[in-house]
């Protein structure tokens, strides 16, 4: 039977990301598991490889132009967008990392045990997505644990005859 003990769901505070929440939230209810709710900022200095170079040291790269302003503001707006939607839920962590998103992910799941990833299909900058890859399928490709792409029924590809 699957059990999962620590849940993390990463949010860019996209309409996606806020479907994903939801069903963060029900798993992490339903397996009495700890919620962590992940959110990376985003940086026009980020540094993104074809594959996830783990062996980027901590500390560089993206996280150099990461501050203690931009965590506190970032801090602060993961406070206002998610505590309310916690009802009676009180087992949750909220986190603030800087640096490459999938990267970041990848890390910080490892470090904190996490069973299973819960993300946004899409997330706020397509142009993002189209320069650096898609951090879905990044993170997909490359976490230790079980991944799951929640994607937003509004936007679903229509191509003439099929539906996807």
């Amino acid at each position: 039977m699957i059990k999962y003990h620590n849940i993390l769901f990463c949010t860019d505070f996209s309409e996606d990301a806020n479907i994903a929440f939801h069903h963060a939230i029900d798993l992490a209810k339903k397996y009495n598991a700890a919620l962590h709710i992940l959110h990376i900022p985003h940086s026009s200095y980020s540094y993104c490889r074809n594959i996830v170079d783990e062996h980027v040291p901590e500390g560089t790269e993206g996280e150099a132009f990461f501050s203690e302003e931009i965590e506190k503001r970032a801090m602060e707006a993961l406070k206002k967008e998610y505590d309310k939607k916690m009802g009676d839920f009180g087992n949750y962590t909220y986190a603030v990392r800087g640096g490459s998103p999938d990267i970041e992910i990848i890390r910080y799941a490892k470090k904190h045990n996490i069973d299973l990833i819960v993300m946004g299909a899409l997330g706020k900058s397509e142009l993002d997505r189209i320069e650096h890859g898609s951090t879905v399928a990044n993170v997909s490709k490359y976490a230790h644990c079980h991944v799951t792409a929640i994607r937003n029924p509004a936007k679903q590809f229509i191509l003439p005859g099929k539906m996807y």
